[in-house]
């Protein structure tokens, strides 16, 4: 037996104890939480290589992104469009509310320091229910560029809809309009073979993101951009919770249809859109894009909506949505109307529900009866009993199954977006969400839940704590990886 031979297993057990001690270092260095830092160093030494593997590909849910202009694009702008005159002067940026709502100032303030986005004024704000909406009028858009397009989108599929979608973007090229695609690379393999084969044939410049594996992205491989966003002309926007597929249309029969709710937007709030979308483009692509093709001075317009984007993520937008949901919950006064198709929110969330209803807010959590993720749906009744035993209501609404994110605070603030209140979407996704203030836009989407509501269940707190042993423990084993739903 040769001395390499003698010594393979000494260099085996060195290798292991190195990897588990950086492994280790890293776990107690860049963990938030201390419960999960010490649940990765124990899978990390009790089960060597493997749980130092599992912590690189899961546990690392950070990106350390280089420094973009785009990213405070109003205070240092890279295209000397970012502020154009169109945003309102610095000052009292709330005066706009009504008497009886001046109580959301304070909201307006925490939206100002989380995010580096100013509040614009003159925008309009147009809600899409489902594909049906909201599809033909993103493609009629998109047929009506003359200068660019940007999109992005978490789900993409090859169907009948992504066809469309292909087709409407190779036109758009044909014209000489500047288009460029981002689609998630989990998001892009929902439909094989994936629809980025099918723009790239047809000449539309895209991109996955975060995609392949054994590159410098595999760290980050858990990390997934959910942000829908799409611009034209960087005058007109769309965002919201829908995908691209064909279960969104609900008047074509699909077999597991799928009811949202997407926005059209108008009016200087797209410049942020736009710039949103822009980062996550050269993170990706490298490739930075600016000026006046898609950064035009967009003209203050007479909307009733003030509005701005509040970005979300692993890397320095870390917190910002979950931030701001509990902004929204402090400052409210007389109703909070939460709409979400996956609700997991953690302890901090939990307190900040409860502590609104024994404030006396009525706080309506409005869920899908059936959830097309059987798992979320047990994880999230393994929690239920923390939100009704203070008071929130939760309503189950009947079929077709509801992917919205809403959320409405005293019929005047509005949160829409991309972003779940789940700890997938507030921890690991990169989001996007959208503050709004207009009672115009708060009395439409609360008529749409209020359609919803009208053959929901109410669960109650008895119904939950009547589950059989057997369910409560399944949904609470199923609880413990949540992060990972």
């Amino acid at each position: 037996m040769t001395a390499l031979q003698v010594s393979w297993p000494l260099i085996t057990a060195t290798i292991g104890l190195v990897t588990s001690i950086i492994a280790t270092g890293h776990a107690i260095i860049y963990k938030r939480d201390s419960r999960a830092a010490i649940a990765w160093v124990g899978l990390i030494w009790l089960v060597p290589f493997v749980g130092t593997a599992l912590y690189v590909l899961l546990g690392i849910n950070r990106v350390r992104r280089r420094a973009s202009g785009l990213r405070n694009p109003y205070g240092q702008p890279r295209d000397g469009s970012a502020n154009n005159g169109t945003y309102p002067p610095s000052g009292d940026q709330s005066a706009f509310l009504a008497d009886d709502h001046r109580h959301l100032s304070g909201m307006i303030r925490l939206a100002g320091k989380l995010t580096r986005f100013p509040l614009l004024m003159g925008n309009r704000v147009e809600p899409l229910r489902n594909g049906d909406e909201a599809y033909p009028a993103m493609i009629d858009a998109i047929d009506g560029a003359e200068r660019s397009v940007s999109m992005c989108t978490y789900i993409f599929d090859n169907d009948a809809v992504g066809r469309r979608f292909v087709d409407a973007l190779a036109r758009a090229v044909g014209r000489g309009v500047e288009v460029r695609v981002l689609v998630d690379a989990a998001g892009a393999r929902y439909s094989m073979p994936p629809i980025t084969n099918d723009l790239r044939r047809s000449g539309v410049p895209s991109a996955r993101f975060m995609s392949g594996l054994l590159t410098w992205r595999t760290p980050y491989m858990n990390l997934r951009n959910h942000r829908k966003v799409l611009v034209v002309d960087g005058s007109v926007g769309f965002t919201g919770g829908i995908n691209i597929r064909a279960g969104h249309v609900i008047a074509d029969g699909h077999a597991h249809p799928t009811s949202d709710t997407h926005f059209r937007v108008d009016g200087p709030v797209v410049s942020q859109l736009q710039h949103v979308f822009a980062d996550d483009w050269e993170f990706t692509t490298g490739e930075a894009i600016a000026g006046d093709r898609w950064f035009p001075a967009i003209a203050l317009r007479d909307g009733p909506v003030a509005a701005r984007v509040i970005r979300d993520g692993p890397d320095h937008d870390l917190d910002r949505m979950t931030m701001a949901f509990q902004g929204a919950l402090a400052v409210a006064k007389d109703s909070v109307r939460i709409v979400t198709p996956y609700f997991l929110p953690d302890r901090a969330l939990i307190s900040a529900l409860n502590m609104c209803a024994l404030r006396g807010v009525r706080v309506d959590i409005v869920l899908p009866q059936e959830n097309n993720l059987k798992l979320v749906a047990w994880a999230a009744m393994a929690q239920m009993w923390q939100v009704l035993e203070w008071g929130c209501r939760v309503w189950m609404t009947r079929a077709p199954f509801d992917h919205s994110k809403l959320m409405v605070v005293d019929d005047a603030l509005s949160l829409i977006g991309s972003s779940n209140w789940d700890p997938r979407s507030l921890r690991l996704n990169f989001e996007l969400g959208v503050e709004c203030y207009s009672t115009d836009l708060a009395r439409r989407l609360n008529e749409q839940i209020d359609i919803g509501l009208v053959n929901a269940h109410e669960l109650t707190l008895r119904e939950v704590n009547a589950r059989t042993l057997p369910i409560k423990l399944r949904d609470g084993v199923v609880r413990l990886a949540a992060p990972y739903l």
